[in-house]
């Protein structure tokens, strides 16, 4: 299959929520204009973005309450005063939290959905749009809204702790709580109305000035969401509910005890059955929201791994084969003119068949410059190795140490092929070194962390696999880049025709 090649071009990794606001959590609002004009300014032309869908317990968004909804989290308040349905007063009455740099998720859960309440009751359930919404997006947001009306009505509880009626869909049960709740489920509905009208405008916007967006799109979901309540036949799980295997990674160089996401196994036989409809329309979505997809650990679609559900760690999982290009040939049906990047990285061992996958299907991969210095000069991720311009290259991800805090405490000696390579001469040059390393690759898209463009130590880190409280709590706050920063990214922009 011919490659559907991005342009070449740079760009910056931002969450959403770390964007900065009045409000305790980054939106939709006009910070993220602002940051689409940082961009343009600063000579990009790609904006990758976290998964955008609504967070639960850990709050990462890798683990959503639905594959199809927006994070109501993401909202901006500011916006529904504009539309009349909130007040300055309102808002600012509430507790957001006091640092600026940082998401204080308990006080954001707390008083969020207060103050969206206040909106909705002002909101005309009968607008024309918002009729329009629901008919063109009932496949999901028909069983969103009832999950998260029960979700709440139970006081947060996951669904397998529900009334068994409710838990295994007895249709007399769904319809009776139905009416029970029915104002309640029309809330859950216009958050999400306002979520992709809010996210439409901002794409539109990003678009118009030359900014595509990348989104991240999650292998797995998470076993207490909509979708694993509402389609039980497609995934692996016991009578009761509960999965008889969770997905994860094997140990590896950064992980000892491996990773144990908790996510339900895919029933890949039942989905093979129906086309992978639920894919397609997962897919087909996600290509309306991202001008390029990012793929989540494409390595489950070859071989996916195995975890029994009671293991305390990820160390005695089995390998089982994965749907392959059925799959891949089913999402590429509804992805029109979206491209997606498959994250093919982060094991030890490399996947028999991964790489010859992505390349029947002319999806690029991805390269990180942190994992190239381990003194083998064969290392696939040293740009020197690059065979093809079909790639992404990182300098780090979310899911790493900023370049700062990852070469802190390495000695001069464990630098010294990094110091040779890059021909500087101490640790302080490094993170500059790697972003002109990355930016003249031949790969056609170099992304750069924000906070890597900012120079922040681990303080800033966004995320460390298998560890809760810590993670997706970072924002710039007051952090800017100087004039001269910014000069220098449009210079190497320039240089390296970016």
């Amino acid at each position: 299959m011919k490659a559907k090649e991005l342009t070449r071009g740079a760009g910056i990794l931002l969450a959403i929520t770390s964007l900065p606001s009045s409000y305790g959590i980054g939106t939709l609002g006009d910070a993220a204009y602002r940051f689409v004009d940082l961009l343009v300014d600063l000579k990009q032309s790609y904006w990758q973005v976290l998964p955008i869908g609504p967070t639960s317990f850990g709050d990462s968004p890798y683990q959503s309450l639905s594959a199809f909804a927006g994070n109501p989290y993401l909202i901006d308040l500011d916006d529904l005063a504009t539309e009349g349905l909130l007040t300055k007063t309102e808002i600012r009455s509430y507790n957001w939290g006091t640092d600026e740099a940082d998401i204080d998720y308990a006080t954001i859960y707390e008083n969020r959905f207060k103050v969206l309440q206040i909106a909705y009751e002002r909101f005309d359930g009968n607008n024309p749009a918002f009729v329009l919404f629901q008919e063109e997006t009932k496949y999901w947001l028909e069983d969103y809204a009832l999950f998260m009306a029960l979700k709440y009505h139970f006081d947060g509880h996951e669904w397998l702790s529900w009334d068994a009626s409710l838990r295994d869909r007895n249709p007399e049960a769904l319809k009776e709580y139905s009416k029970i709740l029915h104002n309640e489920i029309l809330f859950w509905k216009f958050l999400q109305y306002e979520f992709f009208k809010q996210w439409g405008d901002l794409k539109q916007y990003a678009n118009n000035r030359g900014v595509s967006i990348i989104g991240d799109l999650p292998f797995y979901v998470a076993l207490d969401s909509m979708d694993v309540w509402a389609h039980r036949d497609l995934f692996l799980l016991n009578e009761d509910g509960t999965p008889n295997g969770v997905a994860g990674v094997p140990p590896d160089s950064f992980t000892e005890e491996g990773q144990k996401w908790g996510s339900p196994i895919y029933d890949w036989n039942r989905m093979e059955a129906d086309g992978f409809d639920w894919w397609k329309k997962r897919m087909k979505e996600n290509a309306q929201l991202f001008n390029i997809i990012r793929l989540d650990h494409f390595v489950g679609i070859v071989r996916y791994y195995t975890i029994p559900n009671d293991a305390p760690t990820a160390k005695n999982g089995k390998w089982s084969k994965g749907p392959g290009k059925k799959l891949t040939d089913a999402m590429e049906e509804v992805l029109g003119d979206t491209h997606v990047i498959v994250e093919d990285v982060g094991l030890r061992t490399p996947i028999p068949g991964v790489k010859k996958l992505m390349n029947r299907m002319g999806w690029p991969g991805i390269k990180i410059l942190m994992f190239a210095f381990d003194d083998d000069t064969a290392n696939e991720h040293l740009p020197h190795n690059y065979v093809d311009n079909n790639l992404v290259v990182y300098a780090g991800t979310h899911d790493n140490e900023t370049i700062v805090g990852y070469f802190h405490d390495k000695t001069d000696y464990e630098l010294a092929y990094l110091y040779e390579y890059l021909n500087i001469r101490c640790k302080e040059d490094i993170p500059d070194a790697l972003i002109r390393a990355a930016y003249g690759s031949i790969a056609d898209v170099v992304i750069i962390q924000m906070q890597d463009l900012l120079k922040l130590g681990n303080e800033a880190r966004m995320n460390a696999p298998s560890t809760v409280g810590k993670n997706w709590r970072w924002r710039i706050g007051t952090d800017t880049i100087s004039e001269e920063r910014k000069a220098w990214i449009r210079t190497l922009a320039s240089v390296y025709r970016r």
